[in-house]
């Protein structure tokens, strides 16, 4: 995975965003490095904000909503073709898309529709929490609480223990 790091300046509500900084260090104010290509999830349970649990539901929710959302394949594929004597657990390429996405709206069900926005937000757009908050129009500091709520609810579809 790549790393995308930049200096950001270290406000009460975490890192700002600063506009024309071009790599220079921030003087005379609180900075920190951010890498740019961590998800918010990672983050989020990096600084103690999530449980195992609650982050490896997000993952999990994450990972159901890239392999649901591929197009199919446009060319010729070469993968060997089921048999008649194959197991039933064997899945093509499209049924295995179909599965995925089964499980992502039946997650996303599961979380609630009061808590499924910000859960997408965070868990499959890579959003941080407060530009889904402010995208939301929810009160600061509110969506760490919601989003907890809706990995837990997923936590339990996922049947996480």
């Amino acid at each position: 995975m790549a790393r995308y790091l930049v200096e950001r300046e270290l406000t009460s509500e975490g890192p700002r965003r600063t506009q024309g900084q071009g790599g220079q260090a921030l003087r005379g104010k609180r900075s920190v490095t951010v890498n740019l290509g961590e998800s918010p999830l990672a983050w989020l349970h990096a600084h103690g904000h999530l449980t195992d649990r609650q982050y490896d539901a997000g993952e999990r929710l994450r990972t159901d909503w890239e392999k649901g959302q591929r197009a199919p394949s446009i060319t010729m594929r070469w993968d060997p073709v089921r048999g008649q004597g194959s197991a039933s657990g064997d899945l093509t390429p499209g049924e295995r898309q179909l599965a995925a996405r089964t499980r992502f709206d039946a997650a996303v069900a599961a979380a609630g529709p009061g808590l499924s926005d910000i859960l997408w937000r965070v868990a499959c757009a890579g959003e941080s929490v407060p530009v889904a908050e402010r995208a939301l129009a929810w009160p600061v500091r509110s969506g760490k609480l919601v989003l907890r709520l809706a990995l837990d609810r997923v936590a339990d579809f996922y049947r996480l223990s």
